[in-house]
């Protein structure tokens, strides 16, 4: 989810498509707030490792 940000992120500063742009940032925030949670051995909903 956090490289799938990052290109959106780049293709959104790219193309200059501000839409892009901000679901690139949302993605990358889920995806760090998924992974820490994971490293910490938190479960979130049905799901123990986002991985």
């Amino acid at each position: 989810m956090i490289i799938l940000g990052v290109i959106l992120l780049v293709l959104g500063l790219i193309f200059s498509i501000s839409i892009l742009w901000t679901i690139g940032i949302i993605l990358i925030v889920i995806g760090a707030v998924l992974w820490i949670f994971g490293a910490l051995g938190r479960q979130i909903g049905p799901r123990k490792y986002y991985f």
